[in-house]
């Protein structure tokens, strides 16, 4: 499928999406979520690891 048609298309419109091109659209929310996990866990374990030092450093 080509990636103009892909980029053509919105999911307000009337027409239904070809199978093909719903899968394509499916993959790539999948990406982006998968993404945006991976960044948000990665922060919220940077953030406990930050807590934790500071908290050995007060009680030291």
């Amino acid at each position: 499928m080509a990636e103009e048609e892909l980029n053509k298309y919105r999911l307000t419109s009337m027409e239904e999406p070809s199978d093909e091109m719903l899968a394509y659209i499916m993959r790539e929310a999948a990406e982006d979520a998968r993404k945006s996990n991976e960044a948000a866990l990665k922060k919220y374990f940077g953030e406990i690891a930050e807590m934790k030092k500071k908290t050995q450093k007060i009680n030291g």
